[in-house]
């Protein structure tokens, strides 16, 4: 991407990662604290409800398979690593196929099992699929391969603000969550 693309983005970026960085350091003086950390991780994953498991499942694996996707591409141009780019016959495969794949797959399990036992799981697959696609959003938009032009800075945009409203759903759903916990049902005229 060309230096006036990333001019954009750059910033939006630092202040993401140095965000992250701090609530991540943060929170990890905060556990050294606790004799077992790994069993409070543990206790606090598995005593959150379906609903906050699959968000948070959904936030981890959407950041993290951006992060990987843009270090294999980044590899794939350079021509370094064990990566290189998928082809069918003289046709290029752009990695937002196995996104849809991905996404259109869990989603689909997700509406025919119904079980809040699997959607936290099913989540993984879904934010997945869900960054390879929003990685390519230049691409499917322009309908052109403009990933390393300055058209494809938009990809990172997207991501970056999908990113920030994940991370605001994650919070909200906590934080209804909480609450329906402290505020109980009225009973009104028509619940007795």
């Amino acid at each position: 991407m060309p230096r006036r693309g990333w001019r954009r983005t750059r910033p939006l970026a630092l202040a993401a990662g140095a965000a992250t960085a701090a609530l991540v350091a943060a929170e990890a003086v905060h556990l050294a604290r606790r004799r077992d950390p790994a069993a409070v991780l543990r206790a606090g994953y598995r005593s959150g409800s379906a609903d906050e498991t699959a968000m948070l499942n959904l936030f981890l694996a959407f950041g993290a398979t951006f992060g990987v996707a843009r270090a294999v591409t980044h590899s794939i141009r350079r021509g370094a690593g064990p990566f290189r780019n998928v082809r069918i016959g003289r046709r290029h495969i752009h990695h937002f196929v196995p996104g849809i794949v991905l996404t259109l797959g869990s989603g689909g399990a997700s509406i025919a099992l119904r079980s809040t036992a699997v959607d936290p799981w099913l989540a993984l697959p879904f934010g997945a699929g869900a960054a390879l696609i929003i990685d390519e959003t230049a691409l499917l938009l322009e309908l052109e391969d403009v990933y390393w032009h300055e058209q494809g800075g938009l990809s990172v945009d997207a991501a970056l603000g999908a990113t920030s409203l994940l991370a605001v759903l994650t919070l909200v759903v906590r934080l209804i969550r909480r609450g329906e916990a402290l505020v109980p049902e009225a009973a009104g005229p028509d619940r007795a």
